[in-house]
């Protein structure tokens, strides 16, 4: 149904369109707790008249509205903001009318200057007042005692409207500050329109917008080849936090089918030591609800998920919806799952892939309902073991639909819950799965490599309506993609694009050890891992990796506040290709920051870059203070346009906080 403004004859006011909203408001958009969301409206009346236009916003169970007077810009746009302060959803909408008594002000003081006759105008005015005056002795809002007050007062301005002593005196009255601010307390809203229906805000926990996500297999945590534990895992953890991640991702933990279980580098005959696929889930050992043996039971996993906390980190488990043809289900529920005339089950496919160790469920099923609801189960099961954040595998292969109510039926009664999609699939595919509920998603990220590139999609993430309700989280790499611009261009391509998921985007994420480590061979011709760590158990030596850097960017990551956020990026000008320039810039103005990075992985390239130094607060003549992060370098830059010049082999990128120089001459402090 599209939106309207509910309007009758007599109400003139024309609420013609606002923004934000997703599909004529079908989808609430995406905030977390203690952001904003700033609202732009079109309304307009005919004729010259003034309207007073409001912006009207409550969280979902309340019912009391917060009205804020929204303000004109220009052309008839208006603009009005309102924090989100709980976890809960919230709504808003807009209300405008024509306002007579602001009207009256105005043609009031054109006449006065005009030096026309202005009795009948003036009473006019009182009667205006003196309306006002009823609807506080009314009440309706507000105090008992304010409202008496209030009305006690208009009607004594009614009264001195009405028989003035002094025309100017009146007059003065008439367009003073106290009485615009008592009659705009005491508005008649009685012919007001209000635009239908309410619109939305899905509002998340503050990790859903700012997070750093470390992936690692269980099974090859102990360190010796054998298979790793729970216990093993904790071990881990401590290390993870001080690099500075916040989430732990886990591939599946669940116990894993042999039925035409895979081999080393996804061969179809498994060796009898072979641990197989984590993601054929499900065996005579049990499925979704159920953990591998070797890794440990029920109370190791949840004494790993508060050892987790302990260490400021969060366990987020792998929710894949598919099953092995060992798992419980193929027997307990052979509904859901699609037969072939030969009486085989359909294994997944992606021609000309295939995946013969694990079955896709049957979202068709006639029993579709039950499904459903154990799926739910599932969640619900791994919410009460204290998991709070799900990375969901494929979401794009089972219907919009189910997912839009298990979100919603999950955080019902889970509220803090995060969903990460794993779709890495077409656009509109991945952006409906956003508007559905997905609190974050994998991106189009890992293959835009040039400059061009980069600055495309980020404009399509931060200045379109997606940024309003699609979350992306930039992976480098994953157990399943390691890209063409790792395989070749050696550990300067690593930390380039640490340094562009970290900063580009508020949440980000590494397949690791194999990051840290600048793992680069892959199957020829193809974009995967050789022996890839999917379908074997690793032993890993770390004694050479880039994690004091990994370390470096996510404290620079926390100590600005400005790269908490994914929406505020700025493009800067660059007259060099293979340099992309970027700034940050917080909400409150307290804290800017500038990314300057080499894309070539091989020369040392230079030129010049161009800064908004209006956005940052510094005017053109302006000397200013670029401290590097992750070097500790300062430079004294001057004006917008500055030269740059990048090694890839010594540092390919810059991460500058701009801090802005004091009246000393040697002392500078930080951007305001």
């Amino acid at each position: 149904m599209p939106q309207k403004a509910q309007t009758s004859g007599d109400r003139r006011a024309i609420i013609d369109r606002i923004a934000p909203q997703i599909d004529c408001g079908a989808f609430p958009v995406k905030r977390a707790v203690g952001e904003s969301v700033r609202v732009l409206a079109h309304v307009f009346g005919d004729g010259h008249d003034h309207i007073r236009v409001e912006l009207l916003s409550r969280p979902a169970n309340d019912d009391a509205w917060l009205v804020q007077d929204m303000q004109h810009i220009h052309n008839d746009e208006w603009t009005a903001a309102f924090a989100v302060n709980e976890l809960i959803d919230y709504h808003y909408t807009v209300r405008a009318w024509v306002d007579h008594f602001e009207t009256w002000q105005a043609d009031l003081e054109k006449k006065h200057r005009a030096g026309q006759e202005l009795t009948v105008e003036l009473q006019i005015g009182a009667d205006l007042v003196s309306q006002a005056a009823e609807r506080a002795a009314a009440g309706g809002h507000g105090a008992a005692a304010t409202a008496a007050a209030d009305a006690a007062r208009l009607q004594e301005w009614a009264a001195a409207l009405r028989t003035p002593r002094v025309m100017d005196g009146a007059v003065r009255l008439a367009l003073s500050a106290d009485i615009t601010q008592l009659m705009r307390a005491w508005p008649d809203r009685e012919r007001a329109n209000t635009w239908e229906p309410l619109l939305g805000v899905h509002v998340d926990r503050p990790r859903a917008v700012f997070s750093a996500w470390y992936e690692f297999f269980p099974r090859s945590a102990a360190g010796s080849g054998q298979h790793g534990t729970f216990d093993d895992c904790r071990k881990w953890l401590p290390e993870i936090a001080d690099m500075g991640f916040n989430v732990v991702y886990l591939p599946p933990v669940h116990p894993i089918g042999r039925a035409h279980r895979k081999g080393r580098n996804n061969v179809t005959t498994a060796q009898t030591d072979d641990p197989g696929s984590p993601w054929a889930i499900g065996s005579t050992e049990g499925g979704h609800t159920e953990l591998h043996p070797q890794l440990g039971d029920l109370k190791s996993f949840r004494t790993l998920v508060r050892a987790a906390d302990e260490n400021g980190l969060e366990i987020a488990m792998d929710l894949a919806f598919q099953c092995s043809p060992d798992h419980p289900y193929v027997r307990d529920h052979p509904q859901w799952f699609k037969w072939r005339p030969d009486g085989t089950v359909q294994y997944a496919e992606n021609p000309p892939k295939k995946y013969q160790d694990i079955l896709p469920l049957n979202f068709e099923t006639g029993d579709w309902w039950n499904l459903w609801k154990e799926l739910k189960r599932v969640v619900v099961y791994w919410a009460r073991q204290g998991v709070r954040i799900f990375r969901v595998d494929n979401p794009h292969t089972k219907p919009f639909e189910f997912w839009r109510w298990l979100i919603a039926e999950t955080r019902a009664a889970y509220p803090d819950l995060i969903f990460l999609a794993e779709a890495f699939t077409r656009p509109k595919v991945m952006a409906r799965l956003a508007k559905v509920g997905f609190n974050q998603s994998y991106t189009y990220f890992t293959w835009r490599n040039t400059r061009h590139e980069l600055e495309q999609y980020i404009r399509e993430l931060t200045a379109t309506e997606l940024a309003e309700y699609f979350r992306p989280n930039f992976w480098p790499n994953t157990p399943d993609i390691l890209p063409e611009y790792l395989q070749h261009g050696g550990r300067p391509a690593f930390i380039i694009r640490l340094v562009l998921a970290a900063t580009l985007s508020s949440n980000y994420g590494v397949y690791g050890p194999a990051f840290e480590l600048c793992l680069d061979e892959a199957i020829e011709g193809r974009e995967e891992y050789l022996d890839s760590e999917k379908y074997e158990i690793k032993r890993w030596d770390l004694t050479d990796t880039i994690r004091p850097l990994m370390r470096q960017v996510n404290r620079i990551r926390r100590d600005n506040i400005s790269l908490r956020s994914t929406r505020n990026v700025e493009l800067c000008v660059s007259d060099n290709e293979n340099i992309i320039c970027y700034a940050k810039i917080s909400d409150d103005g307290s804290n800017a920051t500038v990314m300057v990075v080499n894309l070539d992985t091989r020369y040392v390239q230079s030129g010049w870059v161009t800064l908004p130094l209006d956005r940052l607060g510094l005017s053109s003549d302006e000397q200013y203070l670029m401290e590097d992060g992750l070097t500790g370098e300062r430079y004294i830059w001057n004006g917008p346009t500055n030269f740059v010049q990048i090694d890839p082999h010594d540092m390919p990128a810059h991460v500058f906080t701009v801090r802005r120089r004091l009246r000393r001459e040697t002392d500078f402090d930080y951007f305001m």
